[in-house]
């Protein structure tokens, strides 16, 4: 039922789904850009159940404190310290090693705000873990989700970057002003 109500909701505003969700792989990092928006969470959601998959997200420490942490963690979401220096990286990874599947959501630009650069923690876990990067565009000037290609980095860190970037060239988050291309 959600599903359905979910696939309305985006035809509903005119969005659509562009490329192939890749259902016969078990691990993987979907990695969003642009994310200018809070409106590109509910857009995560509504793909999410429109797709009828168990996806995860990570996001910032302070959404999971009350009053509304326990609805976050319903979600799927782990939350992440910014502040400080933690071992995130390798926490992610330790739990792509414990599971038998497992898919997450992550921002590489980090924030809503204006940046001039990917953040690599999602290019880490991704090596550590040994999983590829879904790269997903959410395209609001087309009004399109659309999952490109499954990358596999091979460990040239400023190549490998390079070509993300390059991937999402063109596309128009919401506030396509804050966008690191």
């Amino acid at each position: 039922m959600l599903s359905f109500l979910s696939k309305l909701i985006l035809k509903a505003f005119g969005w659509k789904i562009e490329g192939k969700y890749p259902d016969n792989v078990k691990k993987f990092i979907i990695a969003v850009i642009p994310h200018t928006s809070n409106w590109d969470f509910i857009l995560g959601l509504l793909v999410r159940k429109a797709l009828k998959k168990d996806i995860k997200f990570l996001g910032k420490s302070s959404l999971f404190k009350p009053p509304y942490g326990w609805l976050f963690r319903m979600l799927g979401g782990y939350p992440v310290n910014r502040k400080k220096s933690t071992k995130l990286v390798d926490a992610v990874v330790d739990i792509f090693n414990k599971k038998e599947s497992f898919v997450v959501t992550l921002a590489p630009e980090g924030t809503r705000s204006k940046v001039e650069r990917l953040r690599t923690g999602f290019y880490y876990i991704a090596l550590g873990a040994k999983v590829p990067i879904l790269l997903t565009a959410f395209d609001f000037e087309k009004k399109e989700v659309r999952f490109m290609e499954l990358f596999y980095p091979e460990g040239n860190k400023e190549k490998d970057l390079q070509h993300i970037r390059d991937a999402f060239t063109g596309i128009k988050g919401r506030n396509p002003e804050k966008s690191f291309s």
